[in-house]
């Protein structure tokens, strides 16, 4: 049976995240894909809110909530309430965060150069069809195609709605 695009990025996403990690295991870290996009934003500037760090890393607001929980609790991060506001909270690396990022770096450095390798072997880049996608969902999302294309007789009351068109027109 032909994967379906669902199956198909779920299982690159393990391949990849799987060699990463793998990676950072053999460096002796111990640390997750996951925390990279946090962590390239605060080694380029001393704190973030999550809000920030959502954006500026491409994660949602939950999940770089989530991510940055885990790093607190990892030693990773601290949080602090803004001086400007103490209802902000920002986000920094520890001591044991920015001691990890000369290490980090390596294994980033490790990682471009494979995926550079990787987009060399493929007729297209992965990474500029990626792009692609990104951008296009980002115009119309892909609720909005799987709404459009649904078949005619699901659109108003799902199956009971196309059994009846199907009745009618058997008359």
């Amino acid at each position: 049976m032909k994967k379906r695009l669902g199956t198909q990025l779920r299982h690159l996403i393990e391949v990849l995240d799987g060699a990463v990690e793998q990676a950072y295991v053999e460096a002796g870290l111990d640390y997750r894909p996951r925390y990279t996009p946090v962590m390239r934003v605060l080694a380029e500037q001393e704190s973030a809110t999550i809000g920030e760090l959502a954006a500026l890393g491409g994660l949602t607001q939950p999940a770089a909530t989530q991510t940055v929980a885990l790093m607190v609790r990892k030693g990773l991060l601290t949080i602090a309430a803004s001086g400007e506001d103490g209802r902000q909270r920002m986000v920094g690396l520890s001591a044991g965060g920015k001691a990890l990022l000369p290490r980090l770096r390596v294994c980033w450095q490790a990682t471009k150069a494979a995926a550079d390798s990787l987009d060399a072997d493929l007729a297209f880049p992965l990474s500029t069809c990626l792009d692609q996608a990104i951008a296009a969902l980002e115009k119309r999302p892909f609720g909005a195609r799987i709404r459009d294309a649904n078949l005619p007789g699901q659109r108003d009351d799902g199956p009971a709605d196309e059994l009846f068109t199907q009745l009618s027109n058997d008359q």
